[in-house]
């Protein structure tokens, strides 16, 4: 009776050690930092742009991304669309329309505690279908990025 008694408490163990699982938490498997494309540093009048294979994006100190204050899912995206057209896109027509949907949230975009670079990206290739890293090599005005204040007054 007493192998009996032994039995059951192995098998116990056994169960206990089968149950608990080794699990990884989904929270391993969220890229926190660098994980897709990103207009980055902030300079008055200026949209830095640059398509990388990771995407800088913000994050809340619990590790999720904020949310863009800007609604890019309602702009028009015909700007785009009707300038920029492949299969041979041509930087002036492309940057020239880039600038007249992008610049107005310059500072929107260029700030890294957000995902507004991502969405707005995401809404252009969504609707125009673009290759990836088509605006960040098209559209070099110089090392500070894209100069916005002229397309900021045209627009006013």
């Amino acid at each position: 009776m007493a192998s009996s008694g032994f039995m059951h408490l192995l098998l116990f163990f056994l169960f206990a050690a089968l149950a608990s699982s080794a699990t990884i938490s989904n929270n391993v498997f969220e890229l926190h930092g660098i994980t897709g494309r990103s207009l980055l540093q902030q300079k008055a009048g200026m949209l830095f742009i640059q398509e990388w294979d990771a995407l800088v994006v913000g994050y809340n100190c619990d590790g999720k991304k904020k949310a863009c204050p800007v609604n890019f899912e309602n702009q028009n995206y015909t700007i785009m669309t009707s300038q920029c057209k492949g299969p041979n896109y041509q930087a002036r027509s492309c940057c020239g329309a880039f600038k007249q949907l992008a610049c107005p949230f310059s500072q929107q975009i260029n700030d890294l505690k957000n995902d507004c670079a991502s969405t707005l990206f995401s809404y252009i290739n969504l609707y125009g279908k673009y290759p990836p890293g088509l605006f960040a090599s098209l559209c070099r005005e110089d090392q500070d990025g894209i100069d916005c204040e002229e397309t900021l007054k045209k627009a006013s």
